[in-house]
């Protein structure tokens, strides 16, 4: 079959007159042969989605390689033959979206395709945030949960994440992201799924789940905040054009933390993201109105969530009136070391990706409590047994485990201020205590290399050739550990890395990453420190062993 012949085919199939005119035109331009029209063709049909432990994740339109509402009408129809054959015909499924270009139509579609196949269909509002569909999973004992969005990916992008819950789910996976080997069964029936347009449909089936479960959500992230008088924390709070202002400013409002200053021109849902460049809080330029406002009303925090609100950045002021932003291991270690004094029970868990900082180990230990290190991503990090947090240096912080079995940057949000207010008592800000953990533990201080390639062979490649000749020496010191990661341990299960630690006990891991196409490294410098807190040496270390890096990957 031709590849104009696969994309009438499809065409023929596709539910969506959008999709439909717009694939439709591909084709003519193919047919007249027109520059680049069969390039443009063969990409939207160079395969399918690749479903994973991610769900789906793409460019919002036309075609197999495409997020559509066809893709997503036979992406649901494979989540509900495997809730039909590992459940029953009673699983209950909860689904909610964010506002992203397609998002609306793809959660209708899913709840739909589920009431169409006899399960019950939990419709959430829509443009929630997606720790309210993490903690509805859990809420309500659902078997399973779908949220519709792309995170903080570019404007052009939606996305597909599937949950498991109540008896679909293992007792440490319950309301956790799908991992192996669920993703494998659910893409296997997928691929087994009738054209979208012979997936059966219905609304028959759909319940609307009821205001009381946001309710609770909300009352359950502002009951964090246990002090009964008006915070005095000064908070700017940006949404970055996404879906988390409204229910954000809903539990401040309810924790008391009243003296709340929005970045209005990011306030609303607008799926352009028109004041950014890449609507990810970790982005340079990113803070760029939020730091502004911050300044203008002399704020003691800044907050800023990315476009579905489940991770969370944070900005401090410093003496000299300027501001810093805190990289996500710093405030995962400050997170942590918050959980870990608010509950010491013995057997109690803080978890973290193996490329964050093994900062929070060593604050568990403090603490007597256990430290676990997982791959990367909330899908392994939320299935710590005992989990009372968990973190990824990617700014994702699961504060409230027992609620939202993923990472929430609303709860982190309301953890921040309370941070803020109890070292404020003691006359100490986030940055005092970054040097106080220091102190404690050591400097750890971390960094990431990242290279982005259009040939995924020249990763390969660089992977194998690291492998075949390992790094020998970092900011001259001599690596004393090398570490295969795809070989596993008792500890992990294999995953494609490498991990080099010197005699000066500095760490890089080299990954690439799941979802981009990049070679990422992540880097790690520990300084043993008493009274003066050495920054600039450990930025300086970064510095040597970034170079080092570059010449050693050659990419």
């Amino acid at each position: 079959m031709t590849l104009t012949d696969r994309a009438r085919d499809w065409l023929g199939h596709d539910p969506d007159p959008t999709t439909r005119d717009e694939l439709a035109g591909l084709i003519a331009d193919a047919d007249r042969s027109r520059p680049g029209a069969l390039a443009a063709l063969a990409d939207r049909f160079a395969g399918p989605l690749e479903f994973g432990t991610a769900g789906l994740r793409g460019p919002v339109g036309a075609g197999q390689s495409r997020m559509n509402v066809a893709v997503v009408t036979r992406a649901t129809a494979g989540v509900a033959r495997h809730l039909l054959d590992t459940v029953g015909a009673d699983a209950r499924v909860v689904v909610g979206c964010d506002a992203r270009h397609g998002s609306s139509a793809f959660r209708d579609a899913a709840l739909e395709v589920l009431s169409g196949a006899g399960l019950r269909a939990l419709a959430l509002p829509a443009r929630l945030p997606t720790p309210v569909t993490a903690y509805a999973v859990r809420a309500l004992d659902a078997d399973a949960g779908i949220m519709i969005t792309a995170s903080h990916n570019p404007p052009a992008d939606n996305g597909y994440k599937v949950y498991l819950g109540g008896r679909a789910a293992d007792p440490d996976g319950r309301g956790v992201q799908i991992v192996p080997p669920a993703d494998a069964q659910i893409a296997a029936r997928i691929a087994d799924a009738p054209p979208a347009d012979a997936v059966p449909r219905s609304t028959e089936h759909v319940e609307p789940v009821a205001d009381e479960v946001v309710e609770a959500y909300v009352s359950r992230m502002a009951s964090h905040r246990r002090d009964p008088e008006p915070s005095r924390v000064r908070v700017v709070l940006t949404a970055m054009h996404g879906v988390g202002g409204a229910t954000a400013l809903r539990v401040l409002d309810a924790a008391r933390i009243t003296d709340v200053h929005v970045v209005t021109a990011q306030a609303d849902p607008d799926p352009d993201f028109p004041t950014v460049a890449f609507p990810n809080p970790e982005e340079p330029g990113a803070l760029d109105l939020a730091l502004a406002l911050a300044a203008d009303v002399d704020a003691d925090v800044v907050i800023a969530l990315d476009p579905d609100a489940d991770r969370c950045s944070v900005a401090i002021p410093q003496a000299d009136r300027t501001w810093r932003q805190l990289t996500g291991d710093e405030l995962g270690a400050l997170l942590g070391d918050q959980a870990a004094r608010d509950d010491s029970r013995p057997g109690t868990t803080l978890a973290c990706s193996i490329v964050s900082s093994r900062l929070l180990g060593r604050i568990a230990q403090a603490h007597g409590l256990r430290g676990v290190t997982t791959l990367t991503g909330f899908k392994w990090i939320a299935r710590a047994p005992d989990l009372r947090f968990g973190y990824e240096e990617a700014i994702g912080y699961c504060t409230d485990p027992q609620a939202v079995r993923d990472k929430d940057g609303i709860g982190a949000a309301v953890r921040v201020v309370t941070l803020v207010e109890e070292l404020a008592g003691r006359g100490v800000t986030l940055g005092g205590r970054l040097d106080e953990l220091a102190r404690q533990h050591g400097l750890h201080a971390t960094a990431q290399l990242s290279i982005r390639v259009d040939d995924l062979s020249r990763i390969r490649d660089a992977m194998t050739r690291l492998r075949a000749r390992p790094l020998t020496v970092l900011a001259g010191s001599a690596v004393i550990e090398s570490v295969d990661l795809s070989v596993g341990s008792p500890d992990l299960p294999p995953t494609d890395g490498l991990m080099f630690r010197t005699a000066a006990d500095d760490r890089v891991i080299i990954r690439p990453s799941g979802t981009e196409p990049k070679l990422k490294c992540y880097l790690e410098v520990v300084f043993r420190c008493d009274d003066e807190v050495p920054r600039a040496a450990a930025a300086d270390r970064l510095a040597r062993i970034t170079e080092a890096l570059s010449d050693a990957i050659r990419l």
